[in-house]
């Protein structure tokens, strides 16, 4: 499948996790490419993500010429813009940013991940990241979420923006969401919940869906790179939390992989050949990616 036949149910679809260039690593595409390709498709809109740093400048001047299609961008927390730093997050939520995302490369569940699996594909950087910091992690030894975490939580709150769980470890996240209910955040999105890099049990995937959290799921998770689940598997998961819970997501923008907009659209093939109705895909690539990203009072079905 090509944009130029792509998939009919990618009109008016949202991709909530997609990576491009500049980055520190090799990319399929630039962000110019692979807006041209959502506006081929004609997508709803994307959600721009880089492990670097921050991506609501980039979505912003991409909307300088594409005003029509959702440019979403916002900051990962990774050690490269501070850490969980509550005078970075304070600056990009001024700055346009709608999602914010806790520590992906940076988390401790990231590198204790990596350090037992060689992913050659994945993270490879010309030049080797510094690994030597032992990890960030949003919890302290009780069990408890930090105080720093908790004042970027007041922020999101505050400006209604999407708390994302990069990749940290699902016993980080459950006590994460709760605090961040607290603080009132009302959108709420755990990533790749079925990836090796930080994956959730389907017991905790329900809970999380019962908590008002949409559930990333992602085609990463059964690529060659990972072969973590099964199409046929994702889709029976999908069945038992529901799809009114879930965003189907790709992941994709690395160099050896297909462009963004054709994974996203093989993936809704496969997962209907798998069983799944076009009411359920429609629901994940469409209703509730738009309902979390958009601004005003509008809520996720079940939050």
């Amino acid at each position: 499948m090509t944009v130029n036949q792509k998939h009919h149910l990618l009109e008016g679809a949202m991709e909530l996790h997609a990576h491009s260039s500049p980055s520190i690593f090799p990319r399929r595409q630039n962000d110019w490419e692979l807006i041209e390709d959502v506006v081929k498709a004609n997508m709803h809109g994307i959600v721009l993500k880089a492990h670097e740093g921050e991506t609501y400048s980039r979505a912003a001047l991409l909307k300088e010429k594409y005003p029509s299609i959702d440019i979403t961008g916002g900051l990962v927390c990774n050690l490269y813009t501070g850490g969980v730093n509550s005078f970075a997050v304070d600056m990009a939520l001024r700055m346009g940013a709608r999602i914010i995302w806790m520590p992906t490369i940076s988390a401790a569940q990231h590198q204790k991940y990596f350090a037992r699996h060689h992913k050659p594909n994945i993270f490879n950087s010309e030049k080797a990241l510094d690994d030597s910091h032992h990890g960030l992690s949003v919890i302290n030894r009780q069990g408890s979420v930090k105080d720093e975490v908790k004042q970027v939580l007041v922020l999101i709150a505050e400006h209604e923006a999407v708390l994302a769980t990069g990749h940290l470890h699902s016993n980080e996240v459950l006590p994460l969401i709760e605090e961040a209910k607290r603080q009132g955040i009302e959108r709420l999105l755990i990533q790749h919940v079925d990836l090796g890099i930080s994956p959730y049990t389907l017991e905790e995937q329900k809970h999380l869906a019962g908590l008002g959290c949409l559930l990333e799921k992602c085609y990463l998770a059964c690529s060659e790179d990972f072969h973590d689940i099964t199409i046929q598997d994702m889709a029976a998961s999908i069945q038992q939390i529901g799809a009114e819970h879930c965003a189907l997501v790709t992941d994709y923008g690395q160099a050896h992989h297909i462009p963004v907009v054709d994974a996203l659209g093989r993936f809704i093939e496969q997962l209907m050949e798998a069983g799944m109705t076009e009411t359920e895909i429609i629901s994940m690539v469409q209703t509730n990616p738009k309902a979390l990203i958009s601004y005003g009072r509008e809520r996720i079905h079940g939050s």
